[in-house]
């Protein structure tokens, strides 16, 4: 971050920006960023090419158009980016601040979390409009960078991105209704025949088998590429995105029914690799799905097979992806997290996963590998199933992430040496801007934010998911409210709020009656939560994506505000328990088999602050997964690996206390739905709220601890009807990082006599093998 003083002088003395520019600069590294950066704010985006060796040069700023960048360019430390052959020359930013900082000798405790150093809008607030940070004196949302570069191969965001159907996937051999589309998706759509996926495409691709087994493969390749920017393909009979106007009243149905068994099973080709993309105006080093942040979208009706390719286009590290909330019954060697159900994918090796579509709903994918969902890999995924509430068009998936201008590796780095990183922006559907004057790096202005249409007197489904690092989103639409009908993959009874809060992770459903004029423009909002609900530099918390009704300009920029309340948005936890109820009961054992109290707590290992479950902090071993282990009989772990064998209890209740009291914790637990059943301060009193239709979900917030009422519990309680080794861990990228996890080991005799997919136990071959010359550099637990 550069001063603010000295910068803002230079766009001052610039504000006429001749064209062409040619002066002569004596610049270092940091400052021939900022100049570029400069000459972005005029709308003029100039960049030199100075020596790679030299650490200083007199160079001329030339009348360019794109910035080149020598290969061999070091970063402030002279060492390159560790990231592979993506030497990133933009990752040479620091922190505002240092927190928690090493510990001491003989400290345990962490010094108090800092308040956010920036006010609102940073040092260059002045230049820059809030709360679309479009600079000053602009009237209309243009984007100033094509979608290509903000966010590759990615539709999301676009305005004429189209909707899905309210009727869900259309069976083998129906039409599609794919008709027309925005120019700048008509490239993306282009397939009209049915064909297997072309590598790297997105494209599902139905085929029918009367099976329900899941046949995986994965294979190794010593050769290495990177992943290239692809076209999506949707052959007709299998895509559902459909123009707005096909659509169609939702069908009802049983949504209490039983799980039907389609015989169809829908096939995926994804590539995870590096690739600069831009999604706020900031260039970065990116995790991308398919050439595109966020990846495309996974779709399925309940009850389908779903098998998707998932191949390591990642140069030195490996991956995985990971199926957020799918429960893998009778698959849980597919669930995708290293050291727990497989050994990473090596660089250039795949692993074909299979699974059942086994709940409908609203979901979305990422890798479980380091953080390296923090830095992109991640995507939508939509399993279309019974309608519970009537609604007029489905807007489909809308992603809130914050967003950090380092690459992921470099903040899991400053995460495990005392130097938790502060989020930088706030992203919808994985665009925004930025105000660039507060930034070294190179930054265009006004690049581009999401926008969305809705039709005047129509009811809109809008399919809310936190698919960010660590941040509390806070969602809501001026002047309309919101209808929630579903919380993860479970249907509630529907109830109305202003506001949605979802930690990372979670997931609401939510029905939006257009009631404005046919010419309304109105902003969505996403607000991370304010007093310590997220860690962020405060410059930029609140994502914003523009609403225009059918007679409005697109490139509008809408006048409203927010009637949010600041008190709705500092309140780190989820809606009271009492006002979601399950559309399905599902009574929990009032005297489950087992219970088990589990502490949350922040201090020093000796070394460095890591999080601590029952005073122990996990590190997986990517050669050696647990659930591989218990199918092998091997029943004796590793400490670090912090497994609790439930055995064959019917039932587990689990009592998660927080400690913390700077903080929530988003606890996800895979493989189950569970009930929550109690929340507050203190010692749970034994009370279950609504005992005969408790709240069931995937991802629950346990808030932070008080230094006066004590700490801050969830009581959660699950069936033990899924044997496996599940993670329950807090959804907070750098948490997991450090430590904050445990392992569920479920029915170890049922896991024994499961028959596994040989494919899991193949990546281990192939891990095993690339390790034998690799030295894979795991700094954090792994996950």
């Amino acid at each position: 971050m550069v001063a603010a003083a000295p910068f803002l002088t230079a766009v001052s003395a610039l504000s006429s920006c001749p064209s062409p520019i040619t002066q002569s600069y004596q610049v270092t590294y940091v400052t021939y960023l900022a100049v570029e950066t400069v000459y972005a704010e005029c709308g003029d985006l100039c960049a030199a090419t100075p020596s790679p060796s030299a650490s200083t040069s007199s160079v001329s700023l030339p009348p360019c158009a794109t910035p080149s960048y020598p290969s061999g360019w070091p970063d402030l430390n002279g060492v390159p980016n560790p990231n592979g052959p993506y030497l990133n020359p933009y990752d040479s930013s620091s922190l505002p601040f240092t927190w928690p900082g090493l510990p001491s000798k003989g400290q345990t405790a962490p010094p108090p979390r800092p308040t956010a150093p920036y006010s609102y809008g940073g040092p260059a607030a002045g230049h820059y409009q809030p709360p679309c940070w479009a600079p000053a004196g602009v009237s209309s949302l243009v984007p100033a960078l094509p979608q290509s570069d903000t966010n590759g191969n990615s539709p999301w965001g676009l305005p004429d991105c189209p909707h899905l159907p309210v009727h869900g996937l259309p069976p083998p051999g129906s039409p599609s209704g794919i008709e027309s589309y925005g120019s700048e998706l008509s490239s993306l759509f282009a397939s009209s025949t049915p064909s297997a996926s072309a590598p790297g495409s997105s494209a599902p691709v139905e085929s029918i088998s009367g099976s329900s087994s899941s046949v995986g493969t994965a294979s190794g390749s010593s050769t290495t590429t990177l992943s290239a920017s692809v076209s999506y393909s949707v052959p007709a009979n299998s895509s559902s995105l459909v123009p707005s106007s096909t659509a169609s009243a939702c069908p009802t149905a049983n949504a209490c029914g039983k799980m039907p068994d389609t015989g169809v099973t829908r096939t995926y080709d994804f590539h995870v690799g590096y690739q600069t993309i831009a999604p706020d105006g900031v260039k970065k080093n990116g995790l991308v799905v398919n050439g595109g942040f966020p990846g495309p979208l996974i779709e399925a009706n309940w009850g389908d097979m779903i098998e998707i390719k998932v191949t390591n286009d990642l140069p030195d590290e490996g991956t995985s992806l990971h199926w957020h909330g799918l429960l893998q019954k009778d698959t849980p060697f597919f669930d995708g997290v290293v050291a727990v159900s497989q050994c990473p994918i090596v660089p250039g090796g795949s692993l074909t996963y299979k699974f059942r579509a086994d709940m409908y709903g609203t979901s979305w994918y990422h890798s479980h590998y380091s953080a390296q969902y923090a830095g992109g890999a991640v995507g939508p995924m939509i399993i279309h199933g019974p309608c519970t509430q009537q609604y007029d068009i489905d807007i489909g998936p809308v992603m809130l992430t914050d967003w950090y201008h380092q690459d992921y590796f470099t903040l899991v780095n400053d995460t495990m040496n005392g130097k938790i990183p502060p989020s930088n922006n706030n992203l919808i559907n994985g665009k925004g801007n930025y105000p660039c004057a507060n930034t070294t790096l190179p930054c265009t202005p006004n690049a581009g934010i999401s926008k969305f249409k809705f039709q005047s007197g129509k009811k809109h489904l809008l399919r809310l998911i936190n698919t960010g690092a660590e941040g509390t989103q806070k969602f809501s639409i001026d002047g309309h409210n919101m209808t929630i009908i579903a919380n993860d993959f479970i249907p509630i009874n529907p109830y109305e709020t202003d506001v949605v809060t979802l930690g990372v992770g979670q997931r609401s459903d939510v029905i939006v009656e257009a009631t404005g004029s046919s010419t309304d423009v109105v902003w969505m909002r996403s607000t991370l939560g304010t007093t310590g609900c997220s860690l962020c530099d405060g410059i930029s918390p609140e994502a914003v994506a523009a609403i225009y009704y059918e007679d409005a300009s697109t490139t509008a920029m809408p006048q409203t505000t927010s009637s949010v309340s600041a008190s709705s948005l500092a309140f780190c936890g989820n809606d009271p328990l009492s006002k979601t109820t399950a559309l399905c009961p599902v009574t929990p054992d009032p005297s489950p088999s087992t219970t088990e109290t589990v502490n949350i707590e922040f201090g020093s290992n000796g070394t460095n602050f890591v999080w601590f479950m029952n005073n122990s902090s996990f590190r997986g071993d990517y050669n050696s997964p647990v659930l591989l282990d218990a199918k092998a009989g091997n029943l004796t772990f590793e400490p670090e690996w912090n497994v609790y064998d439930f055995g064959t209890n019917a039932s587990v209740r689990m009592i998660i206390k927080n400690n913390f009291t700077f903080g929530a914790h988003p606890m996800h637990l895979h493989g189950h739905n569970f009930h929550v059943l109690a929340e507050g301060f203190g010692d749970w009193d034994g009370v279950v709220t609504n005992p005969e239709n408790t709240q069931m979900r995937d991802v629950q917030m346990v808030r932070a601890g008080d230094d006066e009422k004590g700490p801050a519990f969830i009581v959660l309680q699950w069936k033990q009807d899924n044997p496996s080794v599940w993670p329950l861990h807090c959804h907070i990228a750098y948490h997991v990082s450090a430590g904050l996890y445990i392992n569920v080991l479920e029915r170890p005799e049922d896991v024994m006599a499961m028959e596994f997919d040989g494919s899991a136990a193949q990546t281990c071959r192939d891990w095993n093998v690339w390790t034998g010359t690799h030295v894979p550099d795991q700094i954090d637990s792994g996950l």
